[in-house]
């Protein structure tokens, strides 16, 4: 099998396989599929394979990330592409790529072209789009998640081993745990988000979507640093990644606070989670969470959606109803609020990292479901923003409290449908995270993503 950006690589170095034979594997792959709200703009093979060949005759084949395709949530620039955000009237043309971009591509990827999300990144369910909801690739009844939803469903439909996505509320891990692949989200600052349309422009994060948790390591280590074109990025140390420590102390909500919402498989699959990873030598420790859930209230319902607002000011202005309505509404709500609100909500988050800080000095990482449970996208519409607001239970704080996370698969549902955990840690602890999270992903001998799906749907 050759899958992951470990594997293809050691191919290309075996002289197995050519990079322009991975770019036709992918566009096979892509038409077998024939979803057409993955991608809001592909192109055009015959494009990517004349650069996969240019690359292959250069030789220089030492790049980390030598001929690897990769997709681009449509919020984040590509030179030579639209940007739509998935809002077709906001749409241009940047002159150049995204910091991210522009350092896969000097890492050697190759970028196969813009995917659907939540328009203008706003949601967690996958069907804030104009341009189709992509199908879960399990279920085609249930959301797929988002808002990075087309990043997602690219890895694990096997199109590309790695896929850029953003990650303001959750969006970089929902969609991941809804598709059995592995979601990074690093701390915030470390990767540049100049050249991508900002959400809440401070609380950003450009993130990886992977089949492994090594694979995202070797995409954070190429696009990781900082950057003069972004103020808010930061210079944060990425260290090697070892072994899980022995005995390390995972933080998780005593009874009482862990959230399913009804789900019983979900709670059953999250219980089978703490027991492996005791069994891997960690030790769970219960912690209260209730300062982290309030912590994420303040996401949507503080003064942060104001953020959100600024970017689409004047296409509010303009044309209204040239975006989706349940987006309009979430922005709208922006509108209002005063500097005093403002303030207090400052000082109710600083309260709330205080407490966070605490927390962590008892624990290495918080072990979390990485959503509460998974709706159909028939429940969604009937109610967009009341469960919306529930898959954040267990994301939408992160960033607020500086933290890092790593969402990685942990089951297979009786149902047929993924669940996954989260880990999450203090900033610049990122490497950390994927010491536990890769030796857990390995523990459950779970397959890639829906890579086994596709072959028997091909059979």
């Amino acid at each position: 099998m050759i899958e992951t950006v470990a594997e293809i690589l050691q191919a290309y170095r075996a002289a197995a396989i050519t990079p322009e034979e991975i770019v036709a594997r992918s566009y096979a792959r892509i038409r077998a599929h024939n979803d057409p709200a993955i991608f809001i703009t592909l192109r055009a093979e015959a494009e990517v394979r004349a650069e996969a060949e240019a690359l292959a005759r250069s030789g220089d084949r030492a790049k980390p990330l030598f001929g690897i395709p990769v997709a681009v949530k449509d919020n984040i620039d590509v030179k030579g592409l639209p940007t739509t955000a998935a809002c077709p009237a906001f749409l241009y043309r940047p002159s150049k790529d995204a910091t991210a971009v522009a350092r896969l591509r000097a890492a050697g990827a190759l970028i196969l072209g813009k995917t659907n999300l939540d328009q203008f990144a706003t949601g967690l369910v996958g069907v804030r789009t104009p341009y189709g909801a992509g199908r879960n690739l399990f279920d085609p009844r249930l959301i797929s998640g988002g808002s990075s939803t087309g990043s997602a469903l690219a890895v694990a439909a096997g199109f590309a081993p790695l896929a850029l996505g953003t990650d303001t509320a959750g969006s970089g891990r929902v969609p991941a745990a809804f598709s059995n692949i592995v979601g990074l989200k690093p701390t915030r600052g470390m990767v540049s988000t100049a050249g991508v349309v900002p959400a809440c422009r401070t609380l950003d994060c450009v993130s990886i979507f992977s089949l492994t948790v090594d694979d995202a390591m070797s995409a954070l280590t190429a696009v990781a640093g900082s950057d003069p074109a972004d103020p808010y990025s930061r210079e944060i140390a990425l260290h090697a990644v070892g072994p899980m420590p022995d005995g390390i102390k995972l933080g998780v909500p005593i009874p009482g606070q862990r959230l399913f919402f009804g789900d019983k498989s979900a709670a059953a699959a999250y219980e089978a989670a703490l027991s492996r990873f005791a069994g891997l030598g960690a030790k769970i420790v219960e912690v209260d969470v209730e300062p982290f859930y309030a912590a994420a209230r303040l996401l949507y319902e503080g003064p942060w959606v104001a953020e959100r607002y600024l970017t689409v000011k004047a296409l509010i202005a303009s044309a209204p109803e040239a975006m989706h309505p349940v987006t309009r509404q979430v922005i709208l709500a922006g509108m209002h609020g005063s500097a005093a609100d403002v303030f207090a909500a400052l000082y109710q988050l600083e309260e709330l990292r205080r407490v966070s800080d605490h927390t962590f000095r008892a624990i290495e990482a918080l072990l979390l479901p990485t959503a509460p449970t998974i709706y159909t996208i028939a429940d969604v519409l009937a109610d967009p923003i009341g469960l919306n607001s529930r898959l954040g239970t267990y994301t939408n704080f992160v960033n607020l409290l500086d933290l890092c996370g790593l969402a990685v698969p942990a089951a297979m549902r009786a149902d047929g449908t993924p669940f996954g955990v989260t880990l999450l840690a203090p900033a610049g602890q990122d490497a950390a995270l994927a010491s536990i999270g890769r030796r857990f992903h390995q523990a459950t001998e779970l397959p890639l993503g829906a890579l086994e799906l596709q072959r028997a749907a091909a059979i």
